[in-house]
């Protein structure tokens, strides 16, 4: 599926909710105090999402898979940080919501491998690249796979016809 909008890709709005769950759980109490912690996590967090949006926006492929792995590694940065608050004693309270950020953050991790997976076996360098030449021979070369697909699924339909009125034809001959 394309999307036209960052806003509209479901790793983004899994960036957006990370980011969220992140500010929320650093609002304790158990956060004063304790250094540049709830600072640093809400940095990373923030640059998932932030991240993502940029790379879209730039307009080419290469782009927009080196900020796909840059927000990959601030989530797993949030990971790390979220490891870390988990194994000290005055954040024991929060360890149901450091899970979900944990939880969460992997999840992004995943889709955003994904997507650069999927956006590495592409031959689109990216809209900025295309021009209405270039997108034309795209979309032709995108009809004749679908029409190579149909070509195949129909031809193996009219096998197993033929196959079956063999097969009947081969009873009925049996029969006499």
């Amino acid at each position: 599926m394309k999307y036209k909008n960052f806003e509209d890709v479901p790793v983004w709005q899994a960036g957006i909710e990370l980011t969220t769950k992140v500010f929320r759980l650093t609002e304790d109490k158990a956060f004063r105090f304790k250094g540049d912690i709830a600072n640093q996590i809400q940095r990373a967090a923030l640059s998932v999402p932030n991240n993502i949006a940029e790379g879209f926006e730039r307009g080419t492929t290469p782009e927009l898979i080196t900020f796909l792995y840059y927000a990959k590694g601030s989530a797993g940065e949030v990971r790390s940080i979220a490891h870390v608050i988990d194994r000290l004693v005055y954040f024991e309270h929060l360890k149901s919501g450091i899970a979900d950020i944990k939880s969460v953050a992997t999840s992004v991790s995943r889709q955003l491998a994904g997507w650069a997976a999927s956006l590495q076996e592409t031959d689109i360098a990216g809209p900025r690249h295309l021009t209405g030449q270039s997108k034309q021979a795209y979309h032709q070369k995108q009809r004749a796979v679908v029409f190579m697909d149909k070509l195949k699924q129909d031809q193996k339909v009219l096998l197993q016809r033929l196959q079956a009125e063999r097969g009947g034809a081969q009873e009925m001959a049996d029969e006499r």
